[in-house]
């Protein structure tokens, strides 16, 4: 057989799988579905927080604009000097790692240096939060790395 067929004939075979796979098919459903949802959101001056908590970061999580997909989210560093964030507020840091909140607040403008990461993350400045849900559908590609807050990877929200 020729290369060329026989790499048209894998590709078409793993697409066949991936349609027919329910695992697939409901990774696809959720992710419409939290799609449509975002889109509907009310605008207003607010933003929607997905807490990312990693034992060796100081960062709190990504933020993004109520209507916005998640790829426009930000990686954040919290001030709390006004309020305390929600795990902290338990007294159980990580505790809500992956919830969702609405947040309220604002960005500084100044850029924080957090050590572990050697990276330079936004400041937000918060004044207040609503827990929207503890069990949100997973924004990241690979859901059981962003999740463990043992593992020292960064992922971004697609």
């Amino acid at each position: 057989m020729r290369p060329r067929v026989a790499l048209l004939l894998l590709i078409l075979a793993l697409a066949g799988c991936a349609e027919t796979d329910p695992e697939f098919e409901g990774i696809q459903s959720a992710r419409i579905a939290m799609n449509e949802s975002i889109r509907n959101e009310q605008p207003g001056d607010y933003y929607i927080g997905r807490r990312y908590y990693k034992q060796d970061y100081k960062f709190w999580g990504y933020l993004r604009r109520p209507g916005q997909p998640w790829a426009t989210a930000k990686l954040v560093m919290m001030n709390e000097q006004q309020k305390l964030s929600p795990d902290r507020q338990m007294g159980h840091i990580g505790a809500d790692n992956n919830y969702e909140y609405t947040v309220f607040g604002h960005y500084s403008g100044e850029t924080v240096y957090e050590p572990a990461s050697n990276g330079f993350y936004p400041e937000f400045i918060l004044t207040g939060y609503e827990l929207r849900t503890v069990a949100p559908p997973s924004i990241y590609r690979d859901p059981a790395a962003a999740g463990n807050p043992a593992r020292r990877v960064i992922l971004p929200p697609y």
